[in-house]
C-alpha cells in the first residue's frame, strides 16, 4: 500500500513539474528576454511586454512540433493516472499495470521529443542567454515519467 502511495505521489509531482515546463515563461531566459513555448517577453522600462512569437524567424514548425509534444505530454500523463486508479480497482490480482505504463511511455516519448528539438532547433544562433529553469524541468520530467513507466510495466496488483 505504501508503494502505490508513494507511485502516486510521484506520478502526480511529474504531472506538475510537465505543467510548469509547458506553462510557465523561462525556457530560454537572458537578461531583457525570456522565451517560453508561446511567447517571448522583453523586459523595457522596468515591466515584461508580450511578444507574439511569429514575429521571430525560430517559430515554425519546430516550435509547433515542441509546443505540441508537450501538450500531449501532460495529456498522457493525466491520463495515465487516471488509468492506473481505474486499473488499481478493476484489475484482478497478479495482473500488471500495463496501459498505465504504456501510457507514461508515450508521454516519456513526447517530453524528450519537445525538449530534443527545443535543444537542436531553436535558439542555436542566440549568443546570448541560455535554458531556463522550465527547460531543466522537462528534462527531470522526462526522467521521472521513465522510470514510473518502467515501474509501471513491472508493478503486479497484489492484496
Amino acid at each position: 500500500m505504501l508503494m502505490l502511495a508513494g507511485l502516486v505521489v510521484v506520478h502526480i509531482t511529474t504531472i506538475i513539474l510537465l505543467l510548469v515546463a509547458t506553462i510557465d515563461n523561462a525556457w530560454w531566459v537572458a537578461d531583457l528576454v525570456s522565451t517560453d513555448l508561446w511567447a517571448k517577453w522583453t523586459l523595457k522600462d522596468s515591466a515584461w511586454h508580450y511578444t507574439n512569437l511569429d514575429d521571430y524567424p525560430y517559430a515554425g514548425e519546430y516550435f509547433q512540433t515542441v509546443q505540441a509534444t508537450s501538450v500531449l505530454a501532460c495529456i498522457f500523463a493525466i491520463l495515465a493516472l487516471f488509468v492506473f486508479v481505474a486499473q488499481l480497482f478493476t484489475l484482478p490480482k497478479g495482473q500488471r499495470f500495463a496501459l498505465t505504463g504504456i501510457l507514461l511511455l508515450i508521454s516519456c516519448l513526447c517530453i524528450m521529443i519537445a525538449a530534443s528539438i527545443y535543444t537542436a532547433k531553436l535558439h542555436i544562433n542566440d549568443t546570448s542567454g541560455g535554458y531556463g529553469h522550465c527547460y531543466i524541468l522537462a528534462w527531470i520530467s522526462f526522467v521521472l515519467s521513465f522510470l514510473l513507466a518502467i515501474t509501471y510495466l513491472v508493478l503486479r496488483k497484489k492484496n
